[in-house]
């Protein structure tokens, strides 16, 4: 097992600041083959509250300019992505979660956008109209290139608020991050249980297909 902080040992690296392809690369050259990716997220759904866990099984990129691939040139490679996450570990997490009387939901959305500023109440209403169910800001390139690298990768949204309008009513103060950091903080203990109860259910062999038509590693560049 490894654990590395996406954001830093103080929390020093802003979301588009994050060094993805070098954190990635590290654990696979650790022999890490599952990631077990928490992260703060927004809810977009009035029906997914504060304090509630999402598993996500998709994803929408929106952001811009981040370094998101380890095949620059000239060995062109085009890893399959239709599935971003995966099923296998969602399902362990899951059980993991209900299990120690967390709110989870098994499935959702999750719409990357390139921070550090939150949405606008335009933006937050488009993203809510397409269907997609929360908001967060690392989860890609993380994701991709993990599956460049042919490991599992398993999102789990922590949601620490309701994105700006999503209750319905307008004149609801924009989110803050104090307002985050403080649901988070009251999170951090019950996602740390579940997360380790869900790791002895990630030792067996691999049955997904995340590894599948992926390149060997060492046809990619380092990064």
């Amino acid at each position: 097992m490894a654990f590395l902080p996406r954001h830093g040992l103080r929390h020093e690296l802003p979301p588009h600041r994050i060094p993805y392809r070098a954190n990635l690369w590290a654990l696979r050259q650790l022999g890490v083959r599952r990631v077990l990716a928490p992260s703060a997220a927004g809810s977009l759904r009035p029906g997914i509250h504060p304090g509630d866990l999402v598993v996500c099984d998709q994803l929408v990129d929106r952001t811009s300019g981040r370094a998101d691939t380890f095949y620059e040139g000239p060995n062109v490679q085009h890893v399959p992505f239709a599935d971003p996450y995966c099923a296998e570990m969602g399902s362990v997490v899951t059980e993991a979660a209900r299990g120690h009387g967390a709110t989870v939901h098994p499935a959702g959305t999750m719409v990357v956008i390139q921070g550090p500023r939150f949405s606008t109440r335009a933006e937050s209403g488009w993203y809510r109209s397409a269907g997609w169910d929360v908001i967060g800001m690392t989860q890609y390139p993380e994701s991709v290139l993990a599956r460049e690298l042919g490991l599992c990768y398993c999102g789990v949204a922590l949601v620490t608020d309701y994105d700006t309008g999503v209750e319905g009513d307008e004149s609801v103060g924009a989110v803050t991050m104090e307002a985050v950091m403080e649901v988070l903080r009251g999170m951090i203990g019950l996602v740390r249980t579940v997360l380790a109860s869900a790791v002895p259910g990630l030792a067996a062999p691999r049955t997904c297909g995340c590894a599948a038509n992926v390149p060997e590693l060492g046809q990619a560049g380092s990064p």
